[in-house]
């Protein structure tokens, strides 16, 4: 396996891209299956993950084209000849649950293997299944698959409440009433952006849809759906990832289509920790304003608050900080095992359960350190580029399904990065 070398030290300057967002990509690829009419999609992030979506919805029938150096989404769906989502194909990655809504709703009847991904927390598809038992659908679980039937062959409009806010629950119930008879009310929705950029690309396909961003969604289902072309949205873990660049290695950087409204929590965080965060006509702007950074207390919260997946990172820029902070982690709840690689590198952190004790040093040490997960790996790699000596990143197949180009974008702003091929 691959493994990134980081020589630390020194200040990083220059402009960083920002890609389109793998959770958005990643949620809107699956909506080709509810048309039989072409589905693109513009501004797709470069990743295994979309390469793994891609290779299940080809399973499926589907076609899927990717144009523009992998940029371009070209997707039709007119000829879908299979209904069973496989385990070796699903266990992969998290978001593979996420066909399951399409092809009941436009088919009556699908198969799909329970999913996999991360390994930070248990993430039960329990929510998925409430709110299609909701729309209608008969589901048994037996051997690992999540057998479903629409009743009278098509879902029909309902209420949908969850107990507690699920991003991906709310996407795979948006999808399938998309096409339910009848009017649908999701109550307790998510908010995140990459929901409204689902809801925004629905209602390009032809659905009607009302109150996305809100926690109140109301979806009037309708007959077909027709095709569309779509910009998948800024990926605002990717941004918020490269703005916290500068605030740990010093320096000023610009990112490339950022928009302070995609991570307004996390922005507050870095202002009280001592960055300064400026938007420009172009995007955002990011440099640390004073010496050592402050520290805070960050407490991960559903969207609008700061994401569970800008947590790892924000640790790492903690470790640097002069004084003590505390990260409470309410989203999942193995959430903290890139702590133990950090303190390799000479981090001060006390763990008990959901809350992480961050006393920062003065210095971190290059050592070598292993990624536990996707954004655990490049919290590894921003506390190398702060650190004195060599860092080695081994595991960073994990970097690679959320990440696109990382060497390419940080070293040409400076980070001293490279990767070295198993």
């Amino acid at each position: 396996m691959d493994s990134i070398l980081v020589r630390g030290g020194g200040e990083l300057n220059g402009v960083i891209p920002i890609a389109g967002a793998k959770n958005a990509c990643l949620t809107l690829m699956p909506a080709t299956l509810l048309t039989e009419e072409p589905l693109t999609l513009t501004n797709a992030p470069r990743l295994s993950d979309i390469r793994t979506m891609t290779e299940l919805l080809g399973s499926l029938g589907a076609e899927v084209a990717s144009l523009q150096s992998g940029q371009v989404l070209a997707m039709s769906s007119h000829n879908i000849h299979n209904h069973t989502a496989d385990y070796d194909i699903v266990r992969k990655m998290r978001a593979s649950i996420l066909v399951l809504g399409p092809m009941l709703a436009r088919d009556g009847h699908a198969i799909v293997s329970l999913p996999g991904g991360c390994a930070i927390g248990a993430r039960p598809v329990d929510l998925h299944l409430q709110a299609l038992e909701a729309l209608g659908a008969e589901l048994d679980l037996r051997d690992g698959y999540v057998h479903a039937k629409a009743k009278g062959g098509r879902l029909r409009g309902g209420i949908i409440n969850f107990p507690l806010v699920s991003v991906g629950a709310t996407e795979n119930a948006l999808l399938a009433a998309t096409l339910a008879k009848g009017t649908t009310v999701i109550n307790n929705a998510a908010r995140e952006p990459e929901i409204v950029d689902l809801a925004q690309c629905l209602r390009r396909m032809g659905a009607q849809i009302d109150g996305e961003g809100t926690s109140t969604i109301t979806i009037q289902g309708v007959d077909r759906l027709g095709g569309a072309t779509h910009p998948v949205v800024t990926d605002r873990i990717e941004l918020g990832t490269y703005m916290l660049a500068p605030a740990i290695c010093g320096g000023e950087v610009e990112l490339l289509g950022g928009r302070i409204e995609l991570v307004g929590a996390f922005c507050e965080k870095l202002d009280a920790a001592g960055i300064s965060v400026t938007q420009t006509e172009r995007g955002l702007k990011v440099k640390r304003t004073n010496g050592r950074v402050k520290p805070v207390d960050v407490v991960t919260e559903p969207f609008p608050g700061f994401p569970t997946d800008l947590q790892a990172q924000m640790m790492a820029l903690l470790c640097t900080a002069d004084g003590t902070s505390v990260l409470e982690e309410r989203i999942f709840e193995n959430r903290f095992m890139h702590a133990p690689e950090l303190i390799r590198m000479g981090a001060k952190i006390d763990v008990h359960g959901g809350h992480a004790t961050v006393t920062g040093v003065e210095k971190l040490r290059g050592a070598r350190v292993m990624a536990t997960d996707l954004r655990a790996s490049v919290s590894l790699i921003l506390a190398a580029m702060a650190a004195e000596g060599e860092t080695v990143v081994s595991r960073v197949y994990h970097l690679d399904r959320g990440y696109e180009r990382v060497e390419e974008k940080l070293g040409a702003c400076g980070a001293h990065i490279e990767r070295i091929a198993s």
